[in-house]
């Protein structure tokens, strides 16, 4: 089975080319609808088994990063959204796309609570950063996640520090659901715990601040002339993992 995915995005995404992209590169279909055409027929996502929500700066991250696109998904879409979620969709937000599920209360969602529960802030460095750093995922929860080796993406936000309760950490971490985190000393924002990506209680909704979809090929990479030559980029990992989910 091909899974058919919903990029959706907004005025200020910018990076819904590039994730749909990356889903068709790992055998999935992969549509780019614009939310005015969602909200005009809620129904329309009930033909997607997939959804994302893409990089950028949506709506220019007037007040807050991703906040106007979070609000306006769970005003206009959130029972769609609820069940498509509910009866087993996948969904992963990447960057703002990130920002945009954790305040829309689409990630953590402890206790299938969809209120906000943590969020997404202001680096500790007060400034905007670009730059490539690792990762370390935790297998064996989060459906996006192949394995727990160390992966290399690129980073470009302002807001991208996780931020939570002690409360709140504590049972992510028990539930497994911290699931990506920097390694290697490249935790450049401030993030509790390392976090660089959370999922829900499914596995099946996934938020991260770096861009997979920013490195498919080895020739994204800066290094790429320099360094042995790998048959393809880190990011390429994360949306085939999903995908095999459904052959």
């Amino acid at each position: 089975m091909k899974p058919k995915v919903c990029v959706l995005r907004a005025a200020g995404t910018n990076c819904d080319a590039e994730t749909a992209h990356a889903f068709r590169l790992v055998g999935a279909e992969a549509e780019t609808l614009h939310v005015n055409r969602l909200r005009e027929a809620p129904q329309l996502l009930r033909d997607f088994q997939m959804l994302a929500v893409p990089g950028g700066f949506s709506y220019g991250d007037d007040v807050a990063s991703g906040r106007i696109f979070a609000n306006e998904l769970m005003t206009s879409l959130r029972d769609e959204l609820l069940d498509f979620v509910d009866r087993g969709g996948f969904a992963i937000g990447i960057c703002n796309g990130f920002q945009v599920l954790v305040k829309a209360g689409l990630l953590p969602r402890l206790d299938g609570t969809a209120a906000q529960q943590a969020t997404l802030t202001d680096n500790i460095s007060g400034v905007y950063q670009d730059r490539w750093v690792k990762c370390t995922g935790s297998t064996g929860h989060c459906a996006w996640i192949a394995d727990g080796s160390e992966v290399e993406l690129p980073v470009a936000h302002a807001e991208g520090r996780f931020a939570a309760s002690d409360a709140t950490l504590d049972r992510l971490e028990a539930a497994g659901q911290l699931c990506l985190r920097y390694s290697s000393d490249t935790c450049h924002n401030g993030s509790a715990r390392n976090v660089a990506g959370i999922c829900d209680a499914s596995g099946r909704v996934f938020g991260l601040m770096p861009h997979p979809e920013r490195f498919l090929r080895w020739e994204n990479h800066p290094r790429w002339t320099r360094e042995l030559r790998r048959a393809e980029g880190d990011g390429v990992r994360f949306f085939r993992t999903a995908v095999s989910k459904f052959n």
